[in-house]
């Protein structure tokens, strides 16, 4: 399995030492070849497929911009999932404006749609990742789209208020 990550996001796959690079590995019984130059990242012969894919996915968290901590958290349920987003903008200018909306002044807005979803995000480049499980990172997509499609923030807030009532009343569920 190959992965292609941002070449600026090779250290933080690596971490110090190669400490991210070992517990990798040692999760999920698989080996990593990573080309620094080219940002591929080679995931071979884990001894269970499935831990082979979450590493996959661990390795494209980190290559979104997640920490390696938070990415980790993949190995932790085998539902969590990752989605990516991608921010379609036609200049730098607009870029920058998109991904301050889902930002938000300090970080307000990102992380309101993280503890109302119960989500994490990583807004990296031209893309927003999450990790959740799929009800959850359904409901924090359509918020990104919201704000990407120039909804108010505050009708944002209230759709993704809506949604942490519904994702609790499911947890306690079961």
């Amino acid at each position: 399995m190959y992965v292609k990550i941002s070449q600026d996001r090779i250290g933080a796959l690596i971490g110090p030492k190669g400490s991210v690079k070992q517990m990798i590995e040692e999760r999920s019984s698989a080996t990593m070849d990573i080309d620094s130059k080219s940002g591929t990242v080679q995931i071979l012969s884990p001894d269970d497929p499935v831990q082979g894919m979450q590493a996959m996915e661990v390795v494209r968290a980190i290559g979104r911009g997640f920490s390696p901590e938070r990415a980790m958290r993949l190995f932790d349920d085998d539902l969590f999932i990752l989605e990516v987003v991608d921010v379609p903008a036609n200049t730098q200018k607009e870029l920058m404006r998109i991904r301050g909306r889902i930002i938000g002044k300090n970080g307000k807005t990102r992380a309101m749609i993280e503890s109302m979803t119960y989500t994490a995000l990583s807004v990296y480049g031209k893309t927003v990742a999450i990790i959740g499980y799929p009800e959850q990172t359904q409901a924090a997509k359509t918020a990104i789209g919201m704000l990407i499609n120039g909804a108010p923030h505050s009708t944002v807030y209230s759709y993704i208020e809506k949604k942490r009532r519904e994702l609790a009343a499911r947890i306690e569920y079961y």
